[in-house]
C-alpha cells in the first residue's frame, strides 16, 4: 500500500491565508453590516470604487479577485440602494462605468476610518520593520501566485 500524502492545513499557505483573511474580514464586516446593511462583497466593490472611480464591473472583479457574478450581484444591489451610479465612459459610449453616489460616498467616508482603525489594531503589535517586511513579503507572494496561476493555466 503506497504512503498517503497528508495535507497539514496549519502549514498549507492557501489555507492559512484564507483563514486569516476570513477572520479579519468577518470582524470588520460585522460592524459595517450592522451599521450600513452591507455585505463583504458590497463593501469591497465600494472600497475599490471609492479609491478608483470610473471602473467597469469587470475591472472591479479583476482588482478584487472576486467572481464576476458575485461582483455583478453586488453592483446590482448597490445600484438599487442608490449607493452607486452607472454612467457611460467618456471615450466609449458602449462601456459603462461605476462611481459611488453621494449616499455611497457618505458611507465610504464612514467605513474607511473603521477599516483603518481595525488594521491599526491588528498591526499594533508589530514593529515598523516587521510591518515593512510583511508588506514586502505580501507583494512577493502576490507576484509568485500570479506566476504560478499563469503556469497552471498554460500547463507548465
Amino acid at each position: 500500500m503506497p504512503d498517503r500524502t497528508t495535507l497539514e492545513l496549519h502549514e498549507f499557505l492557501p489555507y492559512r491565508l484564507s483563514v486569516l483573511a476570513n477572520r479579519s474580514s468577518d470582524t470588520l464586516a460585522r460592524e459595517y453590516s450592522q451599521r450600513f446593511g452591507l455585505g463583504v462583497t458590497e463593501w469591497r466593490v465600494m472600497a475599490v470604487l471609492g479609491r478608483y472611480p470610473g471602473l467597469s464591473a469587470n475591472e472591479v472583479a479583476q482588482r478584487t479577485a472576486m467572481d464576476k457574478v458575485a461582483v455583478s450581484r453586488a453592483v446590482a444591489r448597490l445600484l438599487a440602494a442608490d449607493r452607486l451610479r452607472r454612467e457611460f465612459a467618456d471615450h466609449d459610449r458602449r462601456r459603462s462605468v461605476l462611481r459611488l453616489s453621494a449616499a455611497g460616498q457618505a458611507i465610504y467616508e464612514q467605513i474607511v476610518p473603521l477599516a483603518l482603525g481595525y488594521e491599526k489594531l491588528i498591526l499594533a503589535g508589530m514593529s515598523r520593520s516587521e510591518r515593512e517586511l510583511l508588506f514586502r513579503l505580501l507583494d512577493r507572494l502576490d507576484e509568485l501566485e500570479l506566476r504560478a496561476e499563469h503556469s497552471a493555466a498554460h500547463g507548465a
